[in-house]
């Protein structure tokens, strides 16, 4: 290696991670590259927090190199190994293998790796520099400079190392962790670009449960405060549920890194100041709404927007104008034809991070699905606006026990160990719920049944229990909880068939809100019943 580095006009490394050892083992070499005026590029990351920040430091500051970090913690995005060393004579060679930039692995581990040369290998080396040059130009991997990007670092090592929780850094380091991730940093930035250059106030924000639409909004409005002349402009954040409320309060708080910002205005709870609130819905009725004048508020954000076609919500959003709108959803389109897009937006998305775009570049768990038919006949049932009769299914589903057998035998099939399985299951009713959970316990399993009936205090123990794991299976009534509200390794049966779920967004969002991504999560599997329907119908199922 040290005489690849003293003949080398130009040397880029791709390697996992960087010891403080490995650079003392080559340093005379890196030293006597920088006096050559070699260039010098290395790629790295933050995997499992094994990289030796000083290492990195001495790489940019004594030899000269430039260095792009990968900050990702929730998946390995990078773990390759290899040596890329190009001549001005055409004798190009390169190092491909096991070892990364260690003492170990350059003088006492046993590792294996290749030597590659353009005379024997030209289309490899080719190869190779493409790719090198792609990941180079990669908005994931970021120049790392020490004097400005030694905290977040070292924070991104701690955290990926495990030897700190999220909870803590949180806490401990608030307004030193919230940064975007290169692909939020790209939507932001389209969603800058409609504002500020197309004169477009009223934007949809369109990105896969998972990927943090909540914490662009709050990094826009972060951003939006520098127009307002710093100063914190009135914001109303709506939001059909409590849980969803405090979670977004407190992911506006860590972004602001202000633990008193922000009101809710609840069943019960009024704000005060009215500055800052996060209503739910429901809480903005008629009255509410005659004593607030329509531009009282200056931004406006509304989650779940594919509901906005819904009374309540056309209601909020006929009454206000603020300067800015923004709706928040994963999945606009809906089976009734209404795609809220085209209802407000005049048919525009200004950003967006799709499902599979999502799983594509790893930001969300990987899943396994299965359609598993059950037998069940839904042919004779009344199909109305786009499902079926919601009384007539239940009373199809609820008392089932043949089809409740099929689901338990499926999730014992599909699953390695049914016994530790977190689960989700969505049923098409409240008598519904309460038949699979029953059923569940009958066959051995933890279960609670889930509805809107349940008390506040049932429920959040419940979630936490599921959470924990001293309960394992939760089934719920058509949606009453996002899935994505309690992130976990989990296994989401899906106890009733698509149609039951009102439309594709309904789908889409609880389904996939388990894909979230979180230290323990490795993948999830998602076990769906289908009845038996008409042919007419059997699209529109689908």
């Amino acid at each position: 290696m040290r005489a690849e580095l003293a003949t080398a006009d130009r040397i880029d490394l791709l390697c996992a991670f960087v010891k403080w050892y490995g650079i003392r083992v080559l340093e005379d070499s890196l030293r006597a590259a920088k006096e050559r005026g070699v260039p010098i590029r290395v790629i790295t990351t933050t995997y499992i927090g094994a990289t030796d920040r000083h290492a990195l430091d001495r790489l940019v500051r004594d030899f000269g190199a430039t260095v792009k970090v990968n900050y990702e913690i929730r998946s390995t995005r990078l773990h390759a190994k290899a040596w890329l060393f190009r001549r001005d004579t055409g004798f190009d060679t390169a190092y491909v293998g096991s070892s990364n930039l260690s003492k170990a692995a350059l003088l006492d581990g046993l590792e294996w790796n290749v030597r590659l040369s353009s005379i024997a290998t030209p289309a490899v080396l080719n190869k190779f520099e493409a790719t090198f040059d792609a990941y180079w130009n990669d908005s994931a991997f970021e120049t790392y400079d020490p004097d400005h990007h030694a905290d977040r670092l070292d924070q991104a090592l701690t955290q990926a190392s495990g030897t700190t929780s999220t909870t803590d850094l949180k806490i401990n380091l608030s307004g030193l962790e919230v940064r975007p991730f290169p692909y939020q940093q790209d939507m932001l930035e389209r969603l800058r670009v409609e504002r500020e250059l197309r004169g477009r106030n009223r934007n949809l924000l369109v990105a896969a449960t998972g990927t943090g639409k909540t914490v662009m909004a709050a990094l826009d409005y972060r951003s939006l405060s520098k127009s307002f002349n710093n100063h914190r402009p009135k914001l109303l954040f709506v939001a059909h549920r409590k849980e969803i409320l405090k979670q977004s309060l407190r992911t506006y708080r860590e972004v602001l890194d202000d633990a008193s910002f922000g009101e809710l205005l609840y069943s019960g709870e009024d704000p005060q100041a009215w500055d800052h609130v996060f209503a739910s819905v429901q809480s903005l009725n008629i009255q509410r709404l005659e004593e607030l004048a329509p531009d009282h508020f200056d931004i406006i954000v509304i989650d779940e927007f594919h509901h906005a076609t819904a009374g309540t919500y056309r209601r909020v959003i006929d009454h206000f104008k603020p300067k800015e709108l923004l709706g928040l959803t994963a999945t606009p389109e809906r089976m009734d034809g209404l795609n809220v897009q085209d209802e407000f937006f005049e048919g525009r998305i200004a950003a967006e991070m799709r499902l599979w775009e999502a799983l594509e570049n790893d930001l969300l768990c990987p899943f396994h699905y299965f359609g598993i038919p059950d037998g069940t006949d839904l042919t004779n049932l009344t199909w109305q606006r786009g499902t079926y009769a919601d009384q007539e299914l239940g009373n199809l589903y609820t008392g089932n026990e043949a089809r409740a057998r099929i689901v338990v035998k499926q999730i014992r099939d599909k699953v390695s160990q049914p016994g530790a399985m977190r689960a989700l299951g969505f049923c098409v009713d409240k008598k519904h719920a309460r038949f699979m959970a029953d059923f569940f316990q009958k066959a051995g399993f933890q279960a609670t049944a889930l509805t809107s009936d349940s008390p506040a205090a049932v429920r959040a123990q419940a979630l936490a229990d599921l959470r924990a794991g001293s309960c394992k299976t939760s089934s719920l009534w058509t949606c009453s909880t996002r899935a994505s509200t309690f992130p976990m390794s989990t296994h989401s049966c899906s106890c009733a068939p698509p149609t039951a779920l009102r439309s594709s967004s309904s789908n889409w969002d609880v389904d996939y809100g388990v894909l979230r991504r979180n230290p323990c999560s490795r993948s999830s599997t998602s076990s769906d019943s289908i009845g038996r329907s008409s042919a007419s119908k059997s699209s529109s199922e689908l």
